[in-house]
């Protein structure tokens, strides 16, 4: 894969202007850290080269100066809120955050529980992290927000929050997901560390939308394809425009809650700071594009896969059909269509042809192969099964399934509740895989070449089951689905 994005450049470069931030107050800053802290996929697939975990790295490079703090919303917790792109509960996918940065030997010092009112399992939660030793704090809403700024910057308003105790020049505030009261927590700990002296300072690092790209540039398209479900809208900033007389990007959201926050940080500090919601912002992302060309194509294809995941989503009545349609003018802004992805082709003409459901993939050497369904495998079985003859040099006519392991499965299937679900599954393949690799060190070569198989593009005909989507995302093939049932072929 070409790569159009310089990482180490990007950890060097935005680690230095985070210190910058720093030195701009008396000793300490509150960042507030949008976007995913581990596993940040998006902008590893729009910026070929940016590792998903360039946060982390980046983190670690001032963990000496650097304590984090996460938030989450009481109302989560009671409504069990889940991450959908992992399948666990928000107050869940916060314990595995911790653990994982604790095994970075990154010091996360508290949890801060936002908007409580009272909300059932806040107790049973509170419990749970201060036996991980995790200190929590309660912050309930904050009278007068957002109209009322002489009562929130008092002991009406922010006063009523515990202050969060920190000890690092950095603070981090972070969360498991969207809506979790990042600004409000970093807010009301300026206005408490102000009361106590310290002029502490605030920014916010996000990585996108990138704010010297252009507003159409396909980077910060793509954002707006991905967090379609949130309404943002990429804009002009006004406020930076009057200001300095330049274009730069900030999101809808940003732009219109800018003067609430503008007159709390004055009424707060005394001073102006800010001219603009983009001047809050630390984002190095642009000076570390290395091919523009590249970049563009990458957003270009997940544009194309956004559209889709809404389709499905749409026809699985998670979403309303005016969230796929916003992504359709996403797409027709930068005039791209289907067929620019072209597994999509291959897997309709194909299934078309066969009157099965179809999976298509483009190996790394950009030949794209086919799996369709058959009498025993499900189209992602034979697809995987006709992957690693393909990347291991495996003759087609070779069978991988010893009979002897194949066929046990297949009686208990056919015998028990599993009797309508009689097919084999991705995972029920890669099993059987693993056990006749005991006795075939072809496959378990075959096995290993799996690994080459990251960041190719796939085409379903039909919406793959949960099971057999989590093993494809495992193995980092990014794959779209047609919004139709596999019954309706």
């Amino acid at each position: 894969m070409k790569k159009g994005f310089d990482n180490e450049k990007y950890l060097k470069i935005q680690s230095e202007e985070i210190k910058k931030r720093i030195n701009m107050f008396d000793s300490k800053l509150y960042l507030e850290f949008g976007g995913k802290l581990f596993d940040d996929f998006h902008a590893s697939r729009v910026l070929p080269g940016f590792e998903p975990n360039a946060k982390i790295k980046m983190l670690k490079e001032l963990k000496e100066d650097v304590e984090v703090v996460f938030c989450i919303n009481a109302g989560d917790i009671e409504k069990k809120k889940m991450r959908a792109d992992f399948g666990i509960t928000y107050d869940m996918e916060l314990l595995r955050l911790i653990e994982n940065l604790r095994a970075l030997d990154l010091y996360v010092s508290s949890v801060v529980i936002t908007l409580y009112t009272g909300q059932a399992g806040v107790e049973k939660f509170r419990k749970v992290l201060e036996a991980k030793g995790i200190k929590t704090y309660l912050h309930t809403p904050t009278k007068g927000y957002p109209t009322e700024i002489e009562t929130i910057v008092s002991e009406e308003g922010y006063g009523k929050n515990e202050y969060i105790v920190t000890t690092k020049k950095l603070v981090v505030v972070t969360a498991p997901g969207p809506n979790s009261g990042k600004l409000a927590t970093c807010l009301s700990q300026l206005y408490h560390e102000y009361k106590r002296g310290v002029k502490a300072g605030y920014a916010k690092f996000e990585t996108f939308p990138v704010w010297n790209l252009p507003l159409k540039h396909p980077v910060n398209v793509a954002y707006e394809a991905a967090t379609a479900d949130l309404k943002d809208v990429n804009m002009i900033d006004p406020f930076h425009l009057e200001a300095y007389g330049i274009s730069a990007v900030n999101y809808n959201r940003d732009i219109a809650t800018f003067p609430i926050l503008k007159n709390i940080l004055f009424k707060i500090t005394g001073k102006e700071i800010y001219q603009s919601p983009t001047d809050m912002g630390v984002n190095m992302v642009k000076e570390c594009i290395i091919n523009d060309n590249v970049v563009k194509e990458a957003c270009y294809q997940e544009i194309i896969r956004r559209y889709y995941s809404c389709l499905c989503d749409y026809k699985l009545e998670k979403i309303p059909e005016e969230i796929a349609e916003s992504v359709k003018l996403l797409m027709n802004e930068l005039n791209l269509h289907t067929d620019m992805r072209k597994v999509i082709r291959v897997a309709n003409q194909k299934a078309q042809r066969e009157q099965k459901d179809v999976i298509a993939l483009k190996l790394p050497n950009r030949k794209i192969i086919t799996g369709k369904e058959t009498d025993i495998l499900t189209p992602a079985s034979s697809l995987l099964i006709n992957a690693i003859k393909e990347l291991t040099n495996i003759p087609d006519d070779v069978y991988l399934l010893s009979p002897s392991v194949l066929n046990p499965i297949l009686k208990l299937k056919e015998n028990t509740i599993y009797k309508k679900y009689s097919k084999l599954n991705l995972q029920e393949v890669l099993i059987a895989l693993s056990i006749c690799s005991a006795t075939n060190p072809i496959i378990v070569t075959g096995l290993k070449n799996l690994e080459k198989l990251k960041d190719s593009d796939a085409h379903a005909t039909y919406i793959v089951t949960d099971g057999e989507l989590k093993t494809l995302k495992n193995l980092k093939i990014n794959l779209t689905c047609e919004p139709k049932f596999s019954e309706e072929l």
